[in-house]
């Protein structure tokens, strides 16, 4: 791997590295009860009773809870308020929870969780989300009247016109797997009482906030009496909001309803059992293009299996809707996108966020577009790729940032040697060992888009002798945010990055600002640090500026106004004397989207990334085992803020690509997970991964204020499509579903 020159730093790694850091297991207060759940043998079933008197017998059992117990709400959700926190008329998937037990120790909830039995009248199946839109199929909820959670669209020129003025159709059926976050620590959270009435909670959390919003609907209490409190997270990759909350929400509740400390921590089987995962699609993708080389007409038909809850299923397909046709343009586009209710394990967010599934199937299109027309698959995608003020397939003209698409693209086949390496592919000839090299390109809107309205928070605090608090609304989740939105404060103000502490987040600290998903830690929060940096200046200049027209300069440690010299000691001393706080708040507000539902057009988002990765591989032609040989990836991330940090991004994100298009294969029986630990699921290992170079890419966006976008999701979601070109181009053979090692139908 290449490696960066620059000093690598983060504010967290020596607690991090020398294990001082404390998770949420870690906590220990006295007084402390243990929590776990429990869960039934159906799948869909209405419930009768719930008996639990053989389990509150049990020696150092404190109590049992169902849904009886509950004195707020049990439904509650990000979007639609249908997942019931506590199982209360009905199971709809295998990991509903119908009882949390509390007992002294954990061996001890454990073994009376085997005593806690449901009666329950099993009911139909809905596995299969064609099956489930079709009328008259069971219903995973009664009350909406069908199983569909949502629906979006894009309606671009005429696209029945389209395929009649284009010379070629190719039609297919795709499909994608369900993806196990597998983040290295469990679901994990410790619930205190105060005396003054407020929860304390401390949990392994994506989101403090929404995490405080499932707590206070289940306790039937005020947002004021649940503070959230921020603490070291060991993994997450987007699940870690639903779940996560739900955990910390049950925690929370026995906590109130036993007046002391409870932790409760997931095992893994549990965790595989409940949470979310990255959506499955079938994918039904029609293309139409011309002899000249151009993509002309599309229509595509997604259906993404929610299991039995919405989440984020809207967000997640809205964003597979606007991508539809990957970074490429198309004048005629019909898209129709579906989510389902399913009795499957639920989906929700996961590093990608709807780009993996799509791209997966466009990358692999273009190129097998490119071949029926006997053209190179490179010069096709420079034909359709978008490029500087090209409009999208929604109606957006890309004129607000560069668009450097075909630079990342120039930059992997320089790296790589692409055309020479090319002429190497064995292209399915019988050799024992076949070779083959592929890439894949994508754009990517950044931050949350017209899905939601977006802006962020943050909090500089300086202090007497010119040290420097900061707090920024979101959330750390392992990546680097602390540091990265340190180093942005430091540049701003010209000091060292030691002079800065950050503080700890709290929800009773700072307005929830979204959380840290869609790539938008660095690019919202790194806004608001120079927002709030501002105004902490225009304070300053209030304060020490004598002659209006001196220019301030923030640099080397110091303040310098026109001819004058200032520590940050003298700084804050001019400010005390004149009453003025060195404090500032700031508020970056995302730039204006928009957005028709009906027709699926609109500024989806206000500024969007590129990219594009390459791998080598072989592939054994009597095992079907593929090597990965090298593999080189290009992004384009606006301002890189800490280059240590994202080339880690990069790698990080590459290796669990490679494990989507080669390895980790999710299997449900009947609606019930045979996967449920990691000697049964399958992610990538240290001896796959192949040596790898990060190409980083720097223009500054206009409409970001620190200059920087973002690099989190757009690695991890084009190196399945790199490799399954790749594998074809070594085997002569398609796969139009993954992992590709395990399943697939074979296109030859």
């Amino acid at each position: 791997m290449t490696i960066s020159k620059e000093k690598a730093w983060r504010n967290d790694a020596f607690a991090k590295v020398t294990g001082a850091a404390k998770y949420a297991d870690d906590i220990k207060v006295p007084n402390l009860l243990h929590a776990v759940p429990v869960y039934s043998d159906y799948v869909h079933a209405n419930i009768t009773k719930i008996h639990t008197d053989e389990a509150k017998a049990m020696p150092g059992v404190v109590c049992v809870i169902t849904f009886e117990d509950v004195p707020g709400k049990i439904c509650f959700g990000q979007i639609e308020k249908d997942y019931h926190m506590l199982a209360d008329d009905k199971i709809r998937y295998n990991g509903d929870v119908i009882a949390i037990i509390v007992a002294e120790t954990r061996t001890q909830a454990i073994e009376a969780s085997k005593l806690v039995t449901l009666d329950a009248e099993p009911l139909p199946l809905i596995l299969d989300p064609e099956e489930a839109l079709k009328p008259g199929s069971p219903l995973v909820h009664e009350e909406r009247g069908n199983n569909l959670i949502n629906e979006h669209r894009v309606r671009t020129g005429n696209v029945e016109k389209g395929f009649e003025e284009s010379d070629y159709i190719l039609e297919y059926d795709f499909k994608t797997p369900y993806i196990e976050h597998a983040y290295l620590e469990p679901e994990s959270a410790v619930c205190i009482p105060r005396a003054d009435g407020v929860i304390e909670v401390y949990g392994s959390m994506q989101h403090p906030f929404s995490t405080r919003r499932f707590t206070a609907t289940i306790l039937g209490e005020p947002l004021t009496n649940v503070e959230v409190i921020t603490i070291p997270m060991g993994g997450g990759f987007g699940g870690k909001d639903d779940t996560a909350a739900l955990v910390c929400a049950r925690a929370a509740l026995a906590a109130r309803l036993t007046g002391r400390p409870v932790k409760m921590t997931y095992d893994r089987e549990w965790s595989v059992r409940e949470s979310y995962k990255r959506h499955p699609y079938k994918v039904h993708y029609k293309m139409g293009i011309t002899k000249d080389g151009y993509i002309h007409a599309v229509k595509c038909r997604i259906v993404a299996d929610g299991g039995p809850y919405c989440s984020v299923t809207p967000w997640v397909t809205w964003r597979s809707t606007v991508q539809c046709c990957g970074p490429y343009m198309v004048p005629n586009v019909h898209c129709d996108t579906y989510g389902v209710y399913t009795n499957n394990v639920f989906t929700g967010a996961m590093r990608g966020f709807g780009s993996p599934q799509m791209n997966f199937i466009i990358e692999q299109l273009v190129e097998m577009a490119a071949e029926k027309l006997g053209m190179n698959a490179i010069d096709f995608r420079r034909k359709n790729m978008i490029k500087q003020d090209s409009v999208t397939i929604t109606g957006q003209c890309l004129d607000t940032h560069k668009v450097s698409l075909d630079e990342a693209l120039q930059s992997v086949l320089k790296e790589i040697d692409y055309n020479e390496k090319y002429k190497l592919c064995s292209h399915g000839k019988d050799t024992e060992e076949q070779y083959g090299i592929g890439l894949a390109i994508s754009y990517r809107g950044m931050s949350l888009g017209a899905e939601g309205k977006d802006f962020c928070a943050a909090i500089i605090n300086m202090q007497f002798d010119g040290s420097i608090l900061l707090e920024v609304g979101v959330h750390e989740n392992g990546q680097g945010s602390e540091s990265a939105m340190i180093m942005i404060l430091a540049e701003e103000l010209g000091v060292p990055i030691d002079r800065i502490r950050y503080r700890r987040n709290s929800t009773h600290n700072i307005p929830d600002s979204g959380t840290t998903v869609a790539s938008r830690g660095t690019i919202m929060g790194g806004g608001a640090v120079v927002k709030a940096a501002n105004i902490l200046k225009e304070k300053i200049a209030e304060v020490i500026v004598e002659d209006k027209d001196a220019e301030i300069e923030y640099k080397n440690d110091r303040v310098y106004a026109g001819s004058k010299e200032y520590t940050w000691l003298e700084v804050m001393q001019k400010m005390y004397l004149k009453q003025q706080f060195p404090y500032a708040f700031g508020v970056f507000q995302a730039p204006k989207v928009s957005w028709d539902e009906e027709t699926g057009q609109g500024n989806a988002y206000f500024t969007w990334v590129y990219a594009c990765q390459a791998v080598e591989l072989k592939v054994n032609k009597k095992t079907g085992k593929v090597t990965i040989l090298n593999a080189v990836a290009a992004h384009e991330v606006g301002k890189a803020v800490n280059r240590a940090m994202v080339e880690g991004q990069f790698y990080g994100g590459m290796v669990m690509g490679m494990g989507y298009g080669l390895f980790e294969n999710f299997v449900q029986e009947d609606g019930k997970i045979k996967t449920l630990n990691f000697h049964q699921y399958r992610i990538a290992r240290s001896m796959d991964v192949p040596e790898m170079t990060a190409i980083i890419i720097e223009n500054r966006d206009p409409l970001s204020p620190s200059g920087a976008k973002g690099i989190g999701e757009p690695v991890n979601e084009i190196m399945a499509p790199a490799i399954a070109n790749a594998i074809y181009n070594a085997t002569g053979k398609r796969f139009l579903q993954n992992p590709i090692v395990l399943q697939g139908e074979v296109v030859s």
